[in-house]
């Protein structure tokens, strides 16, 4: 049986936050606002601000999202919440404030720490979070995905439950003006990968099938142009597609790159679009004989040719136009990296990710793919 989960109201266009705060109203008279220091800073907060206060509704600021999210972040932002007072959460931001608003969410109802349900199902009456990205790759205002950083294991925890779904997604293309280039890049990446992996996922249905080929249309077609902020119909094309791969991988959910990224980055601190894109070919190269045939379907529909290899190339393609290094180009050290092979393969199979491919992977296998995405 195939479900479809999207998040309750989800508004898009450009300028739409303070039409958006109109609807938040009916949230509660007091919002709690997760973002890190840069955003909180920007012009989208400060016109979410004003239309809050238009609104009638106060808000507490909270910047302590100052990379990517760990668990002693989430413990800060739950005591922020708890001392506020607010009755609702709005991330604003890059994929890390989208996914420490929904873990402060779930901490607000459950008792322990956010690592105790590292592969449990959270659950739970969760106050009400709205999620207003900022840039355009994650997704994670569509999800019912967080992922948190273990400083203590060195381990990236994928935590999910329908209850992380956020009640409201804004997605202002306006917003992602200010993104610079790199960030355009690596969350471009992202959402390429979510589309792809969510096509090629074993748990993949005609919907996000569809949302999935227009998704890698709209990338493999703006991406490259997207990394100008002037290129305003390539920035909103790229903000429609990481909506549109965000709802694909809460349907179908990503498979063996996402669970291999998540290792690199914490253990070698690899902004994670850019390890996605790291891994995305030898995983694709890996793949081909287990899914030829669904390759060939996305290839034709999403770039014009029934040729698996097209759609392979069209990836490289815009790897080597952006600039994508490989891990040892990255400047991550070899004989470090062996050494954490073992690890990484482990934690990669450990997040049920890989379960999702259309082939079975081992331990070895996934260290062989490692290796390969080193050498590049």
């Amino acid at each position: 049986m195939n479900s479809f989960s999207v998040p309750d109201n989800i508004i898009l266009g450009s300028g739409v936050i303070a039409d958006a705060v109109a609807q938040m109203a009916k949230f509660g008279s007091s919002a709690f606002i997760v973002t890190g220091p840069h955003v909180a800073n920007s012009d989208a907060v400060a016109q979410l601000c004003a239309a809050l206060r238009a609104n009638g509704v106060g808000w507490t600021l909270f910047a302590g999202i100052t990379g990517e999210p760990t668990v002693d972040m989430i413990s800060s932002g739950l005591e922020a919440f708890r001392v506020s007072g607010s009755q609702f959460i709005i991330g604003i931001g890059g994929g890390s404030p989208l996914d420490a608003a929904k873990a402060i969410a779930a901490m607000a109802v459950n008792q322990g720490s956010i690592a105790d349900f590292c592969g449990k199902e959270i659950g739970g009456s969760l106050p009400p979070v709205v999620a207003i990205p900022t840039t355009a790759g994650t997704g994670s205002e569509a999800t019912r995905f967080t992922v948190i950083t273990d400083s203590a294991t060195d381990v990236k925890m994928l935590l999910r439950g329908e209850a992380l779904v956020p009640k409201m997604a804004v997605v202002d293309y306006s917003a992602s003006l200010s993104m610079p280039g790199q960030v355009a890049i690596s969350t471009g990446f992202d959402a390429l990968t979510h589309a792809i992996e969510a096509f090629l996922s074993r748990r993949a249905n005609p919907l996000t099938d569809a949302l999935a080929v227009s998704a890698v249309r709209r990338i493999i077609g703006n991406l490259q142009r997207s990394v100008s902020s002037v290129d305003t119909d390539a920035r909103r094309e790229m903000a429609v597609a990481a909506l549109e791969a965000g709802i694909c991988i809460n349907n179908s959910s990503v498979t063996v790159v996402h669970g291999m990224s998540r290792p690199i980055g914490a253990l070698f601190h690899v902004p994670h679009g850019i390890s996605n894109a790291m891994l995305l070919l030898p995983c694709l190269r890996d793949l081909l004989p287990a899914c030829r045939g669904r390759m060939e379907l996305l290839a034709d529909a999403a770039i014009g040719s029934p040729d698996s290899d097209a759609l392979v190339d069209a990836v490289a393609h815009l790897a080597h136009v952006c600039r994508i290094p490989s891990l040892q180009a990255y400047g991550i050290p070899a004989h470090r990296f062996e050494e954490l092979l073992p690890k990484m393969a482990a934690d990669a199979i450990a997040s049920g990710s890989p379960a999702n491919a259309p082939k079975e992977y081992s331990q070895a296998q996934l260290i062989d793919i490692y290796r390969a995405a080193f050498q590049g």
